[in-house]
C-alpha cells in the first residue's frame, strides 16, 4: 500500500537508486517449490506449442504460418521458463556471458526475424530458413551451459572437414 501511495503521490520509495534490474530481482520473491511449478509449466507449454506447431505444418495453405507461430512461441516459452529457477535477472546476465551472447543474439534475432518473415514480408521460405536458425541457435545456446560440450563440438566438427 506504502508503494502504491508513493507511486500516485510522485515520489519515488526506497528503491530510488535502483534500476530496472534491481526492481525485478525484488519484485521475483517466489519459493523453491512455486519457481519449479513455473519452470515445469512453461517449458512444457513451449514444448507442447513446438510440437503443435510442427503438427501443423501439414495443414494445407495455413500450415506454414502457424507452424511458425507456434514453433517459435514455443521457443519463447521454453526460454523464459528457465527465469523461474534462476530469477530473470541471473538468466539475462547468463543469457549474456561472453560465451553466450552471440548464440543470444542469433536467437532472438531469429525469432524476431522468423515472425517478420511470416507477417511482414509474407515469404515463407524465408521464415523457414530463419526457423532453422532458431533451432541451431537454441540448441547452440543450450550446449553452453555444458561445460566444454561445445569445445568437444568444436573439435569433432574439426576433424571431420579436415
Amino acid at each position: 500500500m506504502d508503494k502504491l501511495k508513493s507511486v500516485l503521490s510522485g515520489t519515488d520509495g526506497p528503491n530510488e537508486n535502483g534500476n530496472i534490474l534491481q526492481a525485478a530481482n525484488e519484485a521475483s520473491t517466489l519459493g523453491w517449490g512455486t519457481r519449479v511449478k513455473g519452470f515445469i509449466i512453461c517449458f512444457v507449454i513451449g514444448v507442447t506449442c513446438s510440437i503443435l506447431g510442427v503438427c501443423m505444418l501439414f495443414i494445407p495453405k495455413v500450415g506454414i504460418l502457424l507452424f511458425i507461430i507456434f514453433y517459435t512461441f514455443g521457443n519463447i516459452c521454453s526460454l523464459c521458463s528457465t527465469m523461474f529457477l534462476m530469477g530473470p535477472v541471473k538468466q539475462l546476465k547468463r543469457m549474456c556471458d561472453k560465451t553466450r551472447a552471440l548464440a543470444t543474439t542469433i536467437m532472438l534475432t531469429c525469432l524476431v526475424l522468423t515472425l517478420c518473415a511470416a507477417f511482414w514480408w509474407v515469404n515463407f521460405g524465408l521464415a523457414l530458413l530463419f526457423c532453422i536458425l532458431q533451432v541451431l541457435a537454441f540448441a547452440w545456446y543450450g550446449l553452453s551451459y555444458i561445460p566444454f560440450i561445445r569445445d568437444a563440438i568444436l573439435k569433432i566438427i574439426t576433424m571431420c572437414v579436415k
